[in-house]
């Protein structure tokens, strides 16, 4: 392959990663609002339903990219821990290890 062929298909490349970059955030942005409400409503409900919580937890952690999200999500924490600590000091470390840098 010569260099400009080669050049021409990192340009590709570079094209498609910044286009998912920013579908993956426009995606993020719109969680955002849907996360917010099942939040707010259980935490209003004062609902215990551990399966509920765990299942939007996991949900969201899958978007934790996202600042906005991620503050949804320790909100969610912060609320869990009072039913059930074990559970929630899992999903911190869940966190942890698939969005927190070392950098």
């Amino acid at each position: 392959m010569d260099l400009i062929n080669k050049n021409a298909g990192n340009q590709d490349f570079e094209k498609e990663i910044r286009q998912l970059a920013t579908h993956t955030s426009q995606l993020g942005k719109r969680a955002v609002g849907l996360f917010a409400i099942e939040v707010t409503n259980i935490i209003r409900a004062n609902s215990d339903n551990c399966g509920q919580i765990e299942q939007l937890l996991d949900r969201m952690l899958d978007f934790c990219f996202d600042d906005e999200i991620l503050v949804w999500y320790k909100k969610l924490c912060r609320y869990y821990y009072e039913i059930n600590p074990n559970s929630t000091v899992s999903y911190i470390r869940s966190y942890k290890e698939m969005w927190d840098s070392e950098e």
